[in-house]
């Protein structure tokens, strides 16, 4: 078999070149590169996708984050409890406002955080709560509401890889005080660069937000508050908007992928990432769990499959985030077996047959653990 993309965006391009090139020249006609009307006409579409009251567009979703934190007023002497397995993103913004990020582990079955370690976890410092909604699947929303409820500490949903995905009837994005969101190009709504959002339904945090990621104006060049230069451009908001339209497609190619691989994983005897019923997964990534993980990789990519490791060591492990007191054997356990699979909206079902096939070989000759 050829080499197959692991994300294959060149394809979805092909699907959508009219209208992203129609978008973007209008963009290099008006010239309103910086906050130009398609930045507003985004943040109402995507509002209304998810039914938050409020999206303001941002840099990146790292910024999206960085930013609602920001508005929170979160800052030295402030705990913000997260998951150790993660993108570096979500504690590198915990750190960047002075806070400590605080590592409550994971469940080893969906990689979402344990919610019945989190309250144990609270303490007088505890500011925020950040779940991240891992490989495109939305944690357990509502009981980490209901703890945040009691402690008087808010959510922020880290939504960078779960855009489209849903948790009992509701979307991602808007299943807390406060949804952040990635548009960098390999997400399930990807622009050509770097690109995000928050959502939320809070007037005030709204208003912060916007005047945070300008630098901190409510009028021009009057500062209000500290704030940063956090706006997505409006050429990358063009894109979004010209993918828009073949979003459901995708969402529901993802499902469509995703549970055929679950079907051939569970035939094949592979361990997988386990999907709640009471949420959808958009499949940000498709995620197995290997021994052996170098050799299968190495066996895959003679192949011509392509593989990737989200993510290979835990953050309470990095150098610039260690955390010696965290309990985290979950995470720190499935870091060394995970391994994502190829998944695009239009990847052909029979390739993924192919994949789980020599998946299935490396199981014979015991380089994956059943």
């Amino acid at each position: 078999m050829s080499k197959i993309p692991f994300i294959d965006l060149k394809t979805q391009y092909q699907h959508l070149k009219t209208e992203i090139n129609q978008r973007i020249n209008a963009v290099l006609e008006h010239g309103q590169y910086i906050m130009g009307p398609e930045v507003n006409e985004l943040e109402n579409r995507l509002a209304a996708y998810t039914g938050a009251t409020h999206c303001i567009t941002v840099a990146s979703g790292t910024e999206a984050l960085l930013i609602a934190l920001m508005a929170l007023g979160v800052g030295p002497g402030d705990e913000v409890i997260t998951t150790p397995f993660t993108f570096v993103a979500t504690a590198e913004v915990i750190v960047l406002v002075g806070a400590t990020p605080v590592y409550v582990d994971v469940e080893p079955d969906t990689c979402n955080i344990d919610v019945s370690k989190i309250e144990a976890a609270i303490t007088s410092k505890t500011k925020v709560i950040i779940p991240v909604s891992l490989y495109g699947q939305p944690a357990d929303m509502d009981e980490i509401n209901a703890i945040a409820s009691r402690h008087n500490i808010t959510v922020i949903e880290d939504a960078a890889q779960s855009f489209g995905a849903t948790y009992k009837g509701k979307k991602s994005c808007n299943l807390s005080k406060i949804g952040c969101t990635s548009f960098f190009p390999s997400k399930p709504l990807g622009c050509y660069g770097d690109g995000g959002a928050i959502f939320t339904s809070d007037d005030t945090i709204a208003q912060a937000c916007r005047e945070i990621r300008v630098h901190g104006q409510s009028r021009r060049y009057y500062h209000t508050r500290i704030g940063v230069g956090g706006r997505m451009d409006t050429i990358q908001c063009a894109v979004i908007l010209a993918k828009l339209d073949r979003f459901e497609w995708e969402v529901d190619r993802r499902s469509f992928l995703g549970n055929l691989y679950n079907e051939k994983m569970d035939a094949a005897g592979v361990s997988r990432v386990i999907v709640r019923p009471d949420r959808s997964s958009v499949f940000g990534q498709y995620t197995v769990f290997v021994d052996n993980r170098d050799q299968v990789q190495q066996w895959l990519q003679e192949k011509g499959i392509p593989t990737a490791v989200h993510y290979p060591i835990p953050l309470n492990q990095q150098p610039a985030y260690r955390d010696e007191t965290a309990v985290v054997p979950n995470a720190e356990h499935i870091s060394t077996r995970v391994m994502s699979l190829p998944l695009s909206p239009d990847l052909d079902g029979a390739v993924i047959k192919t994949i789980v096939q020599y998946l299935q070989e490396c199981v014979k000759f015991s380089y994956v653990a059943k």
